[in-house]
């Protein structure tokens, strides 16, 4: 659950890039917050990634994701980190992705408060976790095929093939207010 409006807001935000980014792709499932057992008959074996990406699951609606019934994990996570998690995302989630086989995880402190670097990226090599370096608040999940970018005020999705950044809610209904008005505008001109 998202500790604050802040957490919450990139939550929904990168889950609804991501999304959009692969809706035409029927067998990448895209979701967060959301119950993922991972032990079959051990309801306690559990986490709730904030976002993640599952390849080779069918798209469609579910109350949890059963590891054992899915047929594979996710392959990338993000956590959003906060006051009450980011220890929890640093150790305990870091080792259980890293043995779930998760390709890439991610973690990014919206904050700004309480991680040493704001956005830290990890990626499965050989089994084991390697520390992917940031340079200059960017870093390429190579899984996606996207830049995750820390703009100092919040972490955007960047499509490399056109070097966009991904679009919030927000900015396409901007947009879609915008064409509305335009529109308006010529109509009265006619």
């Amino acid at each position: 659950m998202a500790e604050t409006d802040v957490h919450y807001r990139l939550m929904t935000d990168l889950r609804f890039e991501l999304e959009q980014f692969f809706r035409g792709e029927s067998d990448v499932y895209v979701s967060g917050n959301i119950l993922l057992y991972y032990v079959e008959g051990n309801p306690k074996k559990r986490v709730a990634p904030d976002v993640f990406v599952a390849r080779g699951v069918r798209k469609g609606g579910r109350r949890v994701y059963k590891l054992w019934e899915e047929g594979r994990a996710p392959e990338v996570v993000f956590e959003v980190s906060s006051r009450q998690t980011w220890r929890e995302d640093l150790n305990t989630k870091w080792r259980l992705y890293e043995d779930l086989g998760v390709k890439e995880y991610f973690i990014f402190d919206p904050e700004y408060d309480y991680l040493v670097e704001p956005l830290i990226a990890w990626r499965l090599e050989s089994g084991r976790y390697e520390a992917v370096e940031v340079l200059d608040g960017a870093v390429k999940s190579e899984t996606l095929n996207l830049e995750l970018v820390n703009t100092g005020e919040t972490l955007r999705l960047r499509n490399l093939a056109t070097g966009q950044f991904l679009r919030t809610p927000l900015e396409l209904a901007e947009e879609a207010d915008r064409l509305r008005l335009e529109v308006e505008q010529l109509r009265h001109k006619s």
